[in-house]
């Protein structure tokens, strides 16, 4: 086939689908009706190929080709070290593979435009890249290599395949070991390397901080705040005025303290109780009046709004607002005047909500006190503790009590609760790890925890009656796919989980939990549950909260912190003083939704953020005990190996290759590596004795290998961090 009649082809084809009378066919289907013989088969099939490389056509989800209209389809592509890549579509459950020459020369975080492929890899539908909206990745962090007249940028991000070519004009000196910036002037063309120029260097890899702060540009954080942001923050008041008071509720005279951890700074919580003739609690959540610093649209708002969140980092904290308010009149410091937020709750012996009251307040907390010193005086009874805090150590107790009633209320609805260990990395003044342990949570957690989300409960229900525009805080149903595998899974151990249709109450995956309680397969089943739940996010819409099973949720409780909840405070006072009309509405119409969405896009970055420097710290300190032997939990399986979990919360991966006993495969649908001649299985949940053999701090990972029995006599109860 000439090019001419190549041309000709391309153009029948096309006046074919676009014509409305036109059913979507499959290539054997058009073939046919296109009367194509058997011999031009592989010409037609190029002619098609031409045709979706064009973007002139399209395939559907079922195979067939359409008009690009009515198949395109646009998202984000990731990329992968050995060539090819994958594009993730909002709303679409599976991911597109992108074979390594269907790419178009999209690079990584790209926005493209796609088109269905007939095939599938991996169960995933094929695709290829027919153009390049957006270059979203401008700056990338990575270790220069210089290499005689030039240099090179090694990524730090290993989805990025590809070193960064800069020319030694445009290195600004950096040396081989440099941690830089680099930013883009080419992304690659032609079988050539992409081009950049070093535009800041943070530091050498060894150096102290360097590591945490290569991340910190990694993701765009942004450390330093504007002029005009610091200057309004430097013009806020230390103390609160007589005129600030006026026309607020006076709770000064309540007994109150704020309850965290000892090194915290910014205390935006403070909460009361005390119980009346009738038996009634009355809980106060008194929440920091940060809006009343913060105006809407000023120069601190945008870049609260741009922030998002703070930011928790293992040697570092990035905060949302400027220290000088968030840890100055922002902070319900002890035994000073505070404007807060008061959420007012009357409870009854069930733990219901019988009456509430929303109110601007002052309030003077009476004293600091930290989850510690309050577990010392419920849990362990210290009678040092009990009798330096002697006159609020009946409202502790009162809290104990109340707090337990709405953990079982919520727990009688089916509210889930997964306890997994968190992490708390001490580093020493060089930003070493020195020790790694798990963050456990006690009774002044609890309590706390406990009260924050009634005050979130009852503030997101009464301004869904109000029918007024909100920010709530929603978490979808799982997956049904996810909860039908989860379903098959669990009746292998005799458990089962009721379904309505393909629904699930978490009413169910509470009991699943509660019954599988202190049993062997607890961390396995628990870990497989939480892994078919979605992520919670920011929402105009109220759909409901599923792991807390409630109608009605927002983030009310931590303004300082938390962008949603500032914006929550301002529609709860504009509400308060009858300012929402019909034009003011429409505003936070028009607003809200971007405000939902983008704080939901800041939080996943800072916890990505935080994730990855909880990896880096963890491969540090493991790397000063590589050869010793830990006692671990089997916490996931794959096919490329088997990760294992230390009671430090460490997890590292015994790679498939170095199983050596046996010729081991996956077998995916009982979540287990089994051996083929020896039938020997590992399991999730199962303890096993494990070697570290190597860390790579680069990619953040660790590496064990399995040590048997009888090679461990005398090890067997080494610990990290035992030294």
């Amino acid at each position: 086939m000439d090019q001419e009649q190549f041309e000709r082809r391309k153009n029948l084809i096309c006046e074919l689908v676009e014509d409305e009378r036109y059913t979507p066919m499959k290539e054997k289907e058009m073939a046919a009706f296109m009367q194509v013989s058997g011999e031009e088969r592989d010409a037609f099939r190029k002619v098609l190929e031409a045709l979706l490389a064009e973007g002139r056509i399209q395939v559907n989800g079922k195979g067939r080709y359409v008009k690009p209209d009515a198949g395109r389809l646009v998202g984000t592509f990731i990329s992968n070290a050995k060539g090819f890549g994958f594009v993730e579509i909002e709303g679409r459950k599976e991911d597109l593979y992108i074979p390594e020459d269907k790419t178009g020369g999209a690079f990584y975080q790209d926005e493209v435009e796609v088109a269905l492929l007939p095939g599938q890899r991996a169960k995933r539908q094929e695709a290829q890249v027919v153009r390049i909206l957006e270059r979203r990745m401008t700056r990338i962090v990575g270790t220069y290599d210089h290499a005689g007249g030039f240099g090179f940028v090694i990524p730090d991000n290993h989805k990025i395949g590809t070193d960064i070519f800069v020319a030694r004009e445009h290195s600004m000196g950096a040396v081989t070991g440099h941690k830089v910036v680099v930013e883009l002037t080419s992304y690659g063309a032609g079988g050539h390397k992409p081009e950049g120029r070093v535009v800041e260097i943070l530091g050498h890899e060894n150096d102290p901080g360097v590591d945490i702060l290569s991340i910190v540009r990694a993701y765009g954080l942004p450390e330093e705040f504007s002029e005009k942001a610091l200057d309004q923050a430097c013009r806020a008041p230390e103390e609160v005025s007589e005129a600030d008071r006026a026309g607020r509720m006076d709770l000064r005279n309540l007994q109150m303290v704020t309850i965290d951890g000892e090194d915290a700074k910014d205390l935006d919580d403070a909460v009361s109780l005390y119980r009346d003739e009738e038996g009634l609690y009355h809980l106060g959540v008194h929440i920091a009046d940060v809006s009343h610093y913060v105006q809407e649209a000023s120069a601190l708002d945008r870049e609260a709004l741009a922030r998002g969140t703070s930011v928790y980092l293992a040697d570092r904290v990035i905060p949302m607002l400027p220290h000088r308010l968030s840890n100055g009149i922002c902070s319900l410091n002890q035994g000073v005047d505070r404007l807060a937020l008061s959420c007012l709750m009357t409870i009854d012996g069930r733990g219901e909500v019988a009456d509430y009251q929303i109110a601007e307040t002052v309030i003077r907390v009476d004293r600091r006190m930290s989850y510690t010193s309050v577990k010392k005086i419920l849990a362990d009874r210290d009678e040092a503790e009990r009798h330096a805090y002697e006159a609020l150590v009946p409202m502790f107790e009162m809290m104990e009590e109340l707090a337990a009633l709405l953990r079982k209320r919520r727990h009688k609805r089916g509210s889930i609760d997964f306890d997994f260990a968190e992490s708390r990395i001490l580093l020493d003044q060089n930003g070493r790890p020195v020790d790694i342990k798990p963050y456990e949570r006690n009774v002044a957690t609890k309590i706390i925890e406990d009260f924050m989300l009634i005050a979130n409960e009852t503030v997101a229900q009464h301004f869904f009656w109000l029918e007024l525009p909100f920010v709530y805080r929603t978490h979808e149903k799982p997956d049904p796919d996810k909860v039908m595998k989860l379903s098959a899974f669990i009746q292998n151990f005799g458990y089962h989980i009721k379904m309505t249709g393909t629904e699930l109450h978490p009413k169910e995956l509470q009991k699943l939990l509660d019954r599988i309680a202190d049993t062997d397969e607890e961390a396995l089943i628990s870990r497989l549950a939480l892994r078919s739940m979605k992520q919670a996010k920011y929402t105009v819409e109220c759909t409901g909260h599923f792991g807390l099973a409630c109608r009605y949720y927002c983030h009310f409780t931590s303004p300082i912190r938390r962008y949603p909840d500032l914006q929550i405070h301002r529609i709860i006072k504009e509400q308060l003083h009858g300012r929402l009309k019909e034009g003011r509405i429409g505003h936070y119409e028009k607003k809200l939704p971007e405000v939902a969405s983008h704080s939901s896009k800041t939080e996943r970055r800072a916890e990505e953020a935080e994730r990855e420097t909880v990896k880096l710290k963890k491969a540090q300190y493991m790397e000063e005990h590589i050869g010793e032997v830990y006692e671990g939990v089997i916490s996931g399986i794959t096919q490329w190996g088997i990760y294992v979990e230390l009671p430090n919360t460490v997890e590292g991966l015994i790679h498939v290759a170095a199983l050596t006993d046996d010729y081991y495969y996956y077998d995916e649908s009982a979540y287990e590596m089994r051996g083929q001649d020896t039938g020997r299985t590992f399991k999730l949940g199962e303890r096993v004795a494990v070697q570290v053999k190597d860390v790579d701090r680069s990619l953040r990972t660790v590496d064990f290998v399995l040590y048997e029995e009888d090679m461990a006599e005398g090890i067997t109860d080494a610990r990290p961090g035992d030294r």
